[in-house]
Parts: C-alpha cells; sequence; structure tokens
C-alpha cells in the first residue's frame, strides 16, 4: 500500500461505525467513509467535540450538523495551500490520500531535467495540477464542473502559482481528448481521476467498469515522443487495483514500454496505528528513474 504520512495539516484520528473523525487544521469533522465497515469504541473525546459532523439521510443525501466551522479555511501540505469548503455531499474539496501520488511525480517531474506538459482529466479542484505546476511542469486542467474549475485556481493563488503556466478548461473530458488528438496536442504526464458514475454533456451515462478500458486507450493518444508518467485513480470498490493495471499494462505499457505499478493508497489513523484503505493508484513511468 502507498501510504501518505507527510500531511501536518490534515490528520486522520480514528475510524468507527462507518465514519471517520480528522482533523483539517485546527477543525475536526466527521464524515462518513464507505471503508470503515468495523464498529470499535469511540475512545477519543474528539468523537463527542468535534466541530461538525455530516450525517447521511434516510431518504438519501445527508447534511452537516454541529456546524461550528467556517465557510472555509486553508491548510497546507509542504509548500502548497489548499481552500477547503465543505460542500452538500460530504465532501471538502480535496482528497488528502492524493498526496502520496503528488510526492511520486512530483519527483519525476522535478528530475526530468526538461520541460515538462501535463494533462489533468477529472482535474476536480486541482490538487494534482498545483503539485505539478509546483514541481515546474506546464499543466492543462480538464473538469466539466465551472465550480471546480473555479476552486482550482483559487488553489493556485493560494500556492503562490497565479501565473504558472496553468490552462484551465471547463470541458467534458473524453470531448476534449478527441480534439487534443485531432489537434496534434501532446502530453509528457497525464493523471486521470475519473469518478465511478456520471453523466455526460449529452446524458450518456458513465459507468468507470464500463468505459475505463476506452477511456485508456483513447488518452494514449496524446502522450509525447518521450512521455514520463501517466497515473490513474479510482474509489470504486468493483474496480480493483490488479485491474487498472492489467488495462494500463495493456493499452498504454505494450504501446510505449516502461514499468507499470498499482496498489491501494491509504491514511494512517493516529489513534490506532492502523491505515485506512482509500482507493486504488495505477503509475506507469516510461523513463528509467
Amino acid at each position: 500500500m502507498w501510504i501518505c504520512e507527510n500531511w501536518k495539516d490534515y490528520e486522520l484520528i480514528d475510524t468507527s461505525h462507518g465514519e471517520k473523525l480528522e482533523r483539517w487544521g485546527r477543525f475536526t469533522l466527521i464524515r462518513p467513509d464507505p471503508q470503515v465497515i468495523w464498529e470499535t469504541e469511540r475512545e477519543h473525546p474528539l468523537w463527542r467535540e468535534a466541530d461538525a459532523a455530516y450525517r447521511r439521510s434516510r431518504t438519501g443525501g445527508g447534511a452537516w450538523s454541529e456546524n461550528r466551522l467556517p465557510e472555509k479555511w486553508t491548510v497546507g501540505y509542504g509548500d502548497l495551500r489548499f481552500c477547503i469548503r465543505p460542500m452538500g455531499f460530504k465532501h471538502t474539496g480535496l482528497f488528502p490520500e492524493q498526496a502520496v501520488n503528488w510526492d511520486w511525480f512530483s519527483r519525476l517531474i522535478r528530475e526530468a531535467g526538461r520541460p515538462i506538459k501535463v494533462l489533468n482529466l477529472f482535474a476536480y479542484t486541482g490538487g494534482a495540477t498545483v503539485a505539478a505546476a509546483k514541481a515546474g511542469a506546464s499543466v492543462c486542467h480538464v473538469d466539466a464542473a465551472k465550480g471546480m474549475v473555479a476552486a482550482a485556481k483559487e488553489n493556485a493563488v493560494l500556492s503562490g502559482l497565479a501565473d504558472a503556466p496553468i490552462r484551465y478548461i471547463v470541458d467534458d473530458c473524453r470531448k476534449f481528448v478527441e480534439r487534443e488528438i485531432r489537434r496534434g496536442n501532446r502530453y509528457d504526464g497525464i493523471i486521470m481521476d475519473p469518478p465511478s458514475y456520471g453523466r455526460g454533456p449529452t446524458g450518456e451515462v458513465w459507468k468507470i467498469e464500463e468505459h475505463i478500458d476506452e477511456l485508456v486507450s483513447l488518452v494514449s493518444g496524446v502522450f509525447s515522443e518521450k512521455p514520463l508518467f501517466f497515473l490513474l485513480n479510482s474509489y470504486t470498490t468493483g474496480l480493483s487495483a490488479s485491474a487498472m493495471k492489467y488495462i494500463t499494462a495493456l493499452r498504454i505499457g505494450n504501446r510505449f514500454g516502461g514499468r507499470t505499478e498499482a496498489d491501494e493508497i491509504g491514511l494512517p489513523v493516529s489513534h490506532t496505528g492502523l491505515v485506512l484503505p482509500c482507493g486504488s493508484s495505477v503509475r506507469h513511468t516510461f523513463e528509467e528513474t
């Protein structure tokens, strides 16, 4: 497992009864997590003193309760800064476990010894975008949600990257890649974090298990002549790291060579000393590192 251990402004304190107790900077939150299938005694006092808790409704969805949080605040990871903003569906605008992947590709970018162009697809609020840009890459950030792209711009400014070579695109990721292929635009690094389920601009249904092979194959068409890395993330329980590794090795490794690795990513739980699994990632490197 690739474990994210370098946070100072984030801490996963404890987990129990389908929920996790977290510290985001000065504030503590309780949020649901489908991986927490165990029931343990909630001994830590912050279970009773958290600043806010997201509670699910029996009729679907949920809401923040016992909310003593500001509208937004800032946390840091190394020299990166992010705006944390509790949203309507339990999210905060950042997935802290992904920092273990930021560290990985940031090192590759810094050590490449040449200009690196990165394409970040399904880029959300830009955690990977600002990490890649801070490491020295030029980045194309693509997400279909206008609000998420606006949040990514805010995170770039917070991280001192207001003038960095970041191109922000509000678009359907598949259609954007198809156009980039026709235009002849190419990238040295590609990051993908596709959703488990969604709908396209004309109502077409996206299911990651049914479409990920086709999408990886399509994306392989925008690699440069000297690609550096490929990263694929998934939070879908039914899509294993091994299956994603097979697809990546088949569609990218067989075409370009290199090395494919896959594993779960996780966050250490400070109260128990154990690690909470938080999805899976596939990493493909093209050059010897």
